[in-house]
């Protein structure tokens, strides 16, 4: 039971971890033009993918310098999204098998 839970919540971080990476190129790509968005298929995706974002990229922008129009905070949430992971194996490990020394670093 509690692998099915871990193997959950890994899997939502994946999927998080490529909604992120999938703002970041439709930002970046309807900010060059190559994409319109005034075709009602590219807003919806993209306003989909903004609003699942936004709140964990809002706090990390507020925190990080502005760089001008270099956006670094998808980085920083995918680079948390990956210590996310690997504290969750971790954890895992320690609960699972008893590993108690794989929780420490």
């Amino acid at each position: 039971m509690i692998s099915i839970l871990f193997q959950i919540v890994n899997e939502a971080l994946n999927l998080y971890k490529w909604a992120v990476i999938l703002a970041a190129v439709v930002s970046t790509l309807a900010a060059f033009g190559v994409l319109d968005m005034r075709n009602r298929l590219m807003w919806s995706i993209g306003d989909f993918l903004e609003r699942i974002t936004e709140p964990a990229l809002r706090p990390i922008r507020n925190v990080l310098p502005n760089f001008g129009t270099i956006d670094l905070s998808p980085l920083v949430l995918i680079f948390l999204i990956y210590i996310a992971q690997a504290v969750l194996a971790r954890l895992y490990a320690a609960i699972a098998f008893g590993n108690m020394q794989g929780l420490l670093f």
